[in-house]
């Protein structure tokens, strides 16, 4: 039996995978904190991502109602209110809290892949 294959391990990969990501698109927005017009962007909450994922629906009548955009993955961060004289609507100090924040969750994810992946091979008796 494969370990990755494991719901567990496969959602704290997938966390993990998210997590690389926001990080990308939050690094991109405070690389153009000085862009004339920019707009800052953030990823899907990785909840909302992981239940679009989990459950596609398909639209097999125009009365149904349409599934939820799994595909789009970066969008508009609408919390940004402010904008500065040139457009530019990055808030450094805002980012910088999200940056900490998924510092903080990307330690999490870790940990507990390295413990259930622990738990595992102690369970195979292949022990550390």
């Amino acid at each position: 039996m494969d370990m990755t294959r494991t719901a567990p391990m496969a959602l704290a990969e997938r966390r993990l995978a998210w997590l690389e990501q926001r990080q990308q698109v939050l690094a991109q927005n405070i690389a153009n904190a000085d862009t004339p017009g920019y707009q800052p962007n953030d990823l899907v909450p990785f909840e909302r991502a992981v239940q679009a994922a989990a459950a596609p629906l398909a639209q097999t009548s125009p009365r149904h109602l349409a599934g939820p955009d799994g595909g789009r993955r970066a969008q508009r961060d609408r919390a940004a209110v402010e904008a500065s004289p040139d457009g530019n609507s990055v808030s450094l100090d805002r980012e910088a809290l999200k940056m900490a924040e998924t510092d903080q969750a990307h330690a999490l994810a870790l940990a507990l892949h390295r413990r259930w992946a622990a738990m595992y091979r102690t369970a195979l008796g292949t022990g550390r």
